[in-house]
């Protein structure tokens, strides 16, 4: 209870030098501003790319490492934020339609995933080692 009311305090004090025109105390608030809309968009992201990681982790049967990495690769294939695929994804998940883009890289990542799990490479080697036959 007593910590609560201190916080209210402190908040106040902030608030009381900034209306009193000390600069230096202004500048402080609007940083400080700017950092906590700052950790506020990086905690809403990180839930929506948590819940990303988690839907690959079911469509490939992966750990959380990997699931992360195969977000990250769609996403440089797209050349868009991992946030926004994230968000795209989860979207898809819900109903909306997954735009073409990121339809193809997700294909191509999991199969190329699904390739290097199995052990066996997904493209055709361009020299064989094996001879024909007469």
């Amino acid at each position: 209870m007593q910590r609560t009311t201190v916080i209210q305090q402190e908040r106040w004090e902030l608030r009381a030098e900034a209306t009193w025109g000390n600069a230096p105390a202004q500048q402080d608030v609007v940083a400080l501003r700017a950092e906590n809309n700052q950790l506020r968009r990086a905690l809403a992201s990180r839930a929506v790319i948590d819940q990303a990681r988690g839907m690959m982790m079911i469509l490939t049967p992966c750990h959380r490492g990997a699931a992360r990495k195969l977000l990250v690769d769609v996403s440089r294939q797209c050349d868009a934020r991992l946030p926004e695929v994230a968000a795209a994804l989860v979207a898809a998940w819900e109903g909306k339609a997954l735009p073409e883009h990121l339809q193809k890289a997700m294909r191509r990542t999991v199969r190329r995933f699904n390739a290097d799990t199995q052990g066996c490479d997904s493209r055709p080697s361009s020299g064989s080692s094996r001879r024909k036959r007469p």
